[in-house]
């Protein structure tokens, strides 16, 4: 039975009276029916506009059994690798396997396949030569061009020539999914689909573009100079912007990737429609007997109140795939959201969440963004507030108000980050107050990331002033409240531009500051952000000069140990580390030292294996 769930067997669609799908979504993620999903979200759209939709998720790739389950679709294939891309979500920083992978059933790893979006679409052509096959979802968004592969240390072509895809859909799909479908329905052959923003396709010329376009390095002279690889990414990046934004185009062998403006934001109408679908939020029930899908957990209790975020962090892609302008959904929508997770048998009486990529960005940051776009020259927050912003908590706040009044809520948090130069910013209202006082379980996570103020530009975060500004105000409105709610910290080790002796600035900061992190982040270069294309070129490509990029297993070992110099097992490391940047004065038994003489209780837990068996294995 399908139970309201979309359909995924033959046996949902006799229910149905359905003898043929319209389309078919192949998903590398287990089905939890939750708009934060990507591929129950399209087709919840496309089933609203009255399309025949079934999902086959995570199938075996070694054969084409599990592709052919639903049979051939009458109007199109539809290809994602889920919510990560299907390398992130197998592998670590260091290249190794994760032990688990949560967004598959029981947190299962090996249920999808490296790339996944390239080996689905090359079954499925070996299936159905000719049904239409579109590609989507954050893997084929960001791989749209030549770009930097981790995980194999190389370049790679587009997605669209290794998928063979007629179209590749880029940023958030629900626009251009829903144009796409009404085409195909109406008889028009994909081949002359080159009109829909937000979507990339191959082309054998140039011939038929008629609009201005922006050429990018092609693919075989990136491969040759890494300096075009930083001149490709800041010509793309110019340009997604929905409004100002050109097409973009990129030789690759024989063919051109052309590139259409990104698709326009949706508005409060529109997003409301998407959030108001008639979502499960659950998994299916298929996955009771292997103990549910773990990714649930984070979202099951939240609220996603808006997208995009203009805070453009280097290390950060959001922005490239979801926009910067903010789309936010109206109060009725997320209130009724809300409403419904009341209902859920489990729920305990707390929201977990209310916010987006950055939670207190529920507008716009200026007046002109929807009528001349976002700043082509600067931008909104970095490396300070642009004179246009408009800084003003009153919405979110009012928001959040309304929640926590609900019958049935015992209290609404605040997990998905804060921006908190942004806090800084707004004199109009008592954001910090009611934060301090209604939406923080004890602690607040935030994110400088560094304090060096060299390396805190390149990623496109506010200086450690603001930081340390933020700080003092966080802790004398908790005094003045009566609470005792601390802050949480997150760093990132290794990230371009970051040096030895900037790491050795952030671990005596740490020292100061009181605020000592249990875990760091090492920076992992994912396609598509500003940051990876300053690993791979060695180049800002803001600047076009040239950066320090922590590459060396020993190096980054280094610079993450440091952070946490109080593990005695980093000892070695540290040591290592402070005498190779000459700062053997923090070492000793002095008050300002980070490594202390050992005694007979720490003498024992100092990492004792060989150095290079540790870091080279």
């Amino acid at each position: 039975m399908s139970n309201g769930f979309l359909t995924i067997s033959k046996n949902d669609m006799k229910e149905r009276g359905w003898e043929r799908l319209d389309f078919l979504f192949v998903s590398g993620d287990a089905y939890v029916d939750h708009p934060s999903f990507c591929a129950p979200l399209i087709c919840r759209v496309l089933e609203a506009r009255g399309y025949k939709v079934g999902l086959i998720c995570q199938p075996d790739w070694r054969s084409t059994q599990d592709f052919k389950a639903l049979g051939k679709p009458r109007l199109g294939i539809l290809v994602s690798a889920g919510n990560l891309d299907s390398m992130l979500s197998k592998y670590t920083a260091a290249k190794k396997q994760r032990s688990q992978d949560a967004y598959s059933p029981g947190g299962q790893t090996n249920r999808r396949p490296d790339r996944a979006t390239i080996v689905y679409c090359n079954r499925l052509r070996e299936i159905w030569k000719d049904v239409p096959l579109i590609v989507g979802g954050i893997e084929a968004s960001l791989r749209r061009f030549t770009h930097y592969d981790y995980w194999s240390d190389s370049l790679r072509r587009s997605i669209l020539v290794d998928t063979k895809a007629d179209l590749l859909i880029y940023g958030m799909g629900e626009k251009q999914i829903v144009e796409i479908a009404d085409c195909l329905a109406g008889g028009m052959p994909i081949g002359e689909m080159r009109h829909i923003n937000g979507t990339a396709f191959l082309q054998d010329d140039l011939a038929d573009v008629s609009e201005e376009y922006v050429l990018l390095p092609s693919h075989e002279d990136i491969l040759t100079n890494k300096k075009l690889f930083a001149k490709a990414f800041y010509s793309q990046y110019l340009e997604q912007d929905p409004i100002r934004g050109k097409t973009v185009v990129q030789k690759s062998r024989e063919s051109f990737i052309v590139q259409r403006k990104p698709a326009f934001p949706l508005n409060e109408k529109e997003i409301d429609g998407v959030y108001d679908l008639p979502f499960k939020r659950t998994w299916h029930p298929s996955y009771d007997t292997e103990g549910g899908v773990p990714a649930i957990e984070e979202v099951q209790f939240s609220i996603i109140s808006h997208r995009g975020c203009f805070g453009s962090c280097a290390f950060c892609a959001i922005h490239t795939h979801q926009g910067r302008i903010i789309q936010a959904r109206s109060h009725a929508s997320i209130l009724k959201e809300a409403q419904d997770i009341i209902k859920s048998p489990t729920f305990k009486g707390y929201i977990h969440d209310v916010g987006g990529p950055t939670a207190n960005f529920r507008q716009p940051s200026c007046a002109k963004q929807l009528q001349t776009g976002t700043c082509k020259d600067r931008q909104c927050l970095s490396p300070t507030p642009c004179p246009q912003l408009l800084a003003d908590h009153s919405d979110y706040l009012d928001l959040l108000k309304k929640i926590r009044v609900l019958p049935g809520v015992k209290k609404v948090f605040i997990r998905s980050g804060i921006r908190y130069d942004y806090v800084l910013a707004d004199r109009k209202t008592h954001f910090l107050r009611e934060l301090c006082q209604h939406h923080v379980s004890g602690q607040l996570k935030i994110a400088p990331e560094h304090v060096s103020p060299g390396v805190l530009k390149i990623m496109g975060k506010p200086g450690k002033n603001k930081y340390l500004t933020f700080i003092k105000e966080y802790e004398k409105m908790n005094a003045l409240l009566g609470k005792k709610q601390y802050l949480v910290p997150y760093y990132i080790s290794s990230h371009p531009g970051c040096d030895l002796a900037n790491a050795v600035e952030l671990a005596e900061f740490i020292r100061d500051s009181g605020h000592y992190p249990e875990q760091v982040q090492d920076f992992i270069p994912t396609p598509g952000s500003a940051a990876t294309a300053m690993y791979y070129s060695g180049i800002d490509p803001f600047t076009g000069k040239n950066l320090f990029v922590a590459k060396n297993v020993y190096d980054k070992a280094m610079q993450r140990a440091l952070m946490q110099y109080k593990n005695p097992k980093n000892r070695e490391l540290i040591t290592a580390a402070l005498e190779k940047c000459e700062r053997s004065d923090l070492i000793g038994p002095g008050e300002k030292c980070l490594i202390k003489p050992l005694t007979q209780k720490t003498r024992g837990k100092v990492f004792s294996k060989n150095k290079k068996q540790h870091l080279h294995k």
